[in-house]
């Protein structure tokens, strides 16, 4: 294995770290709704190094969960859904770094930010249509008497994806704002 190879491997298991100590974090909004904090580095990680490296940091981020008790089980396949798959498809993010990183080495501002919102909405939607499909097959029950179970999934999964899309693409801006190499891999500084 090559070291940047490695290299790649091993700050993508620091960024699952990271994420797993963010979701740690209470961001509960009511009932059902939360910001995933632990999106921010792995979307950046995603913008980095692309879609293969995050989605296997996104999936040891599910896994992680499993390990500190921060797993909600009602069933082996939802749990296998809500934690590999999902945090796994936050990847998707990174179907945008090889665009991303030329805008950064362009230094074109507007570009930059254009994407990182895109990028963002794809790694955010592509791992909360996993838990819109857990939440209505397995917690569905859980619906307000006389509430669909498809409105319900998609309220509190919607609801969850937005804010952690604004939260997460608003701090990346900010990041890009202050600190663009980050958005560029080690080896292309």
């Amino acid at each position: 294995m090559s070291s940047m190879r490695l290299r790649v491997w091993i700050e993508g298991t620091i960024v699952a770290a990271l994420a797993i100590v963010l979701s740690l974090i209470p961001t509960n909004i009511g009932t059902g709704f939360t910001i995933s904090l632990g999106m921010i580095p792995l979307t950046l990680f995603a913008f980095r190094y692309g879609f293969i490296a995050a989605s296997a940091s996104g999936f040891l981020w599910g896994v992680l969960h499993f390990l500190v008790g921060n797993a909600s089980i009602l069933h082996p396949l939802q749990g296998f859904i809500e934690y590999f798959v999902a945090f796994a498809f936050v990847g998707f993010a990174g179907l945008v770094s090889r665009p991303i990183q030329r805008s950064f080495k362009e230094n074109k501002k507007l570009k930059q930010y254009q994407l990182i919102v895109f990028g963002t909405i794809l790694g955010t939607v592509a791992r909360f249509f996993w838990h819109f499909i857990a939440g209505y097959y397995f917690w569905g029950s859980y619906a307000p008497e006389g509430m669909n179970p498809i409105w319900y999934s998609f309220i509190a999964n919607g609801g969850s994806a937005l804010v952690t899309g604004i939260v997460t693409s608003f701090v990346l801006i900010i990041i890009a704002k202050t600190t663009p190499m980050l958005f560029l891999p080690k080896s292309k500084l």
